[in-house]
């Protein structure tokens, strides 16, 4: 059987990413936008990440899952950006064979994951809104614990069954991958046989990695929305609105562009658009996450004022 180790019997090294090399003129613009982005999403995330374990009052399910899905976005754009900028500046835009199954394995695995956590959040917010006298108890660490484990654990196993099967596909000589990563749509497209079985299979999966949280997502707020109906209080009723509208911006914004890349059939669409839709999820999303959750949210913006005032009083 004949897989991408293998091309016409010789040694097969790498693919050449063409990227947005037929755009020179965008190139330079790219690597400079691209790089301000990649630095906030960075910034961002780990300024997460650190006051979800500096701040005690801050220990909650909430930013638990918070400083996990910060984490994720910053090992996703960490996957993709870096090589991209690289790419922007050199004339050779090429990528091992081994660098490219690492790639699609991480992004997909990343991405998958990220799916499955946002319907974990959802549910966590589900919790805190309609049953807040019980929610600490729902809620216990070691729930938390196996919840966003089991987002990993799903994320990374679906990513190991695409890639065997992808990578699996008998190539057709060509090397040239009309994308910016390694990414299965552009790959699907060097492979030598029909297709079809492979694009249903990742079809369907995407419907079930997608969809599943989706609808957990929609039941949860729902549910969340009867809840804050019934708050006599304005003031209560903007507080759970206000925590809730950060995560339903993420999930519109993730949801939204992963669907339109992955769940709509390939001849709909330019590749160019495949391409600017890919960089709005793989680091514009990334990067106005932290920004959402903390520009609504005075717990965030105090417990940065906390660890900024005792940085400057220990001086």
């Amino acid at each position: 059987l004949g897989s991408f180790h293998s091309l016409n019997g010789s040694s097969f090294t790498g693919f050449i990413l063409l990227g947005f090399s037929d755009r020179p003129q965008l190139e330079l613009v790219l690597f400079v936008v691209l790089l301000i982005f990649y630095l906030f999403t960075v910034l961002g995330n780990t300024t997460i990440i650190a006051l979800s374990h500096l701040d005690p009052h801050l220990h909650t399910p909430m930013y638990f899952f918070l400083s996990n899905l910060s984490f994720l976005d910053l090992c996703y754009t960490t996957s993709t950006v870096p090589q991209l900028l690289v790419h922007l500046r050199r004339a050779d835009k090429s990528i091992s064979f081994g660098g490219c199954v690492a790639q699609l394995f991480t992004s997909l695995g990343l991405g998958c994951t990220e799916c499955v956590l946002l319907g974990v959040m959802a549910f966590d917010r589900y919790a805190a809104i309609c049953n807040p006298l019980q929610y600490t108890v729902i809620m216990h660490p070691r729930l938390c614990a196996l919840m966003a484990s089991a987002s990993w654990f799903i994320g990374f196993g679906n990513s190991s069954l695409q890639t065997t099967l992808l990578f699996l596909l008998p190539p057709c000589g060509r090397n040239k991958i009309d994308h910016f990563f390694c990414e299965i749509p552009a790959l699907l497209k060097l492979a030598c046989v029909d297709t079809t079985m492979y694009e249903s299979e990742v079809f369907f999966v995407g419907v079930v990695i997608l969809l599943i949280p989706v609808t957990l997502i929609t039941f949860s707020y729902g549910q969340i929305v009867r809840a804050v109906l019934r708050i006599k209080s304005s003031a209560g009723q903007r507080k759970a609105f206000g925590t809730c509208g950060s995560h339903i911006t993420v999930v519109s914004l993730f949801y939204g562009t992963a669907i339109y890349a992955y769940l709509q059939p390939s001849n709909n669409y330019s590749q160019d658009q495949v391409k600017f839709v890919s960089l709005f999820y793989t680091i514009v999303t990334p990067m106005v996450n932290p920004v959402i959750y903390t520009l609504r949210n005075k717990d965030v913006t105090g417990a940065m004022k906390k660890v900024l005032c005792r940085g400057q009083d220990s001086r």
